[in-house]
């Protein structure tokens, strides 16, 4: 196991990000960010306190549970879901999700389609802590903190004070074909293989 960012590292990304969510955005105004369950939600409220401190003006955020919008829903194992929350209308204005690791790019087209489900925004904008490669679908992140290219064998682990009690970004070896098995362990855990 290889640790590949500390607390201060992801301090110092989030900060920049929330930047750069606000100069994209030309300021905080009509502008919502959703995170993906689970550590994408703890993100987009890091992300929002850092936005209210760069514009003086408080960013909505809410929790976004892309289950049963994921094309392999049938594949995966039975799991409770989590909450969804819209905190204002997202019609009109611009949504961010937000993830902690973009890997294949299913997880993101799950979310875009529980967004569009609820209303149409202006636009749909992607930030991720972690961009490891490997996308399966044409999607980009809008706003990366790190990318960390990866091999296949290879799991790229986040963990956050909020649920793990420490914030770190790490790089592990993977037991077995890899794919597979990250894949299945992907999903909430933190654990992006």
């Amino acid at each position: 196991m290889t640790r590949l960012l500390d607390a201060d590292d992801i301090r110092r990304a989030l900060r920049r990000l929330a930047h750069e969510i606000v100069e994209a955005n030309h300021g905080a105004d009509d502008l919502v960010l959703m995170g993906v369950q689970t550590r994408g939600v703890p993100l987009a409220e890091r992300l929002a306190a850092n936005i209210e401190a760069i514009e003086g003006q408080a960013v909505p955020y809410g929790p976004l549970d892309v289950t049963l919008y994921r094309d392999d829903v049938a594949s995966r194992p039975v799991r409770a879901l989590n909450d969804t929350r819209f905190p204002v209308d997202v019609n009109a204005i611009t949504v961010v999700i937000v993830d902690d690791v973009l890997f294949t790019g299913r997880t993101i087209r799950a979310a875009m389609d529980a967004i569009l489900d609820v209303g149409r925004p202006d636009a749909i904008r992607l930030v991720t802590l972690i961009d490891r490669g490997h996308r399966e679908l044409p999607i980009r992140a809008d706003h990366v903190g790190k990318n960390l290219p990866t091999a296949l064998a290879e799991r790229i682990t986040v963990r956050l004070a909020e649920i793990d009690d420490v914030d770190e970004v790490v790089l592990e070896a993977v037991a077995g074909d890899g794919v597979a098995d990250g894949a299945r362990s992907a999903s909430g855990s933190g654990v992006r293989a």
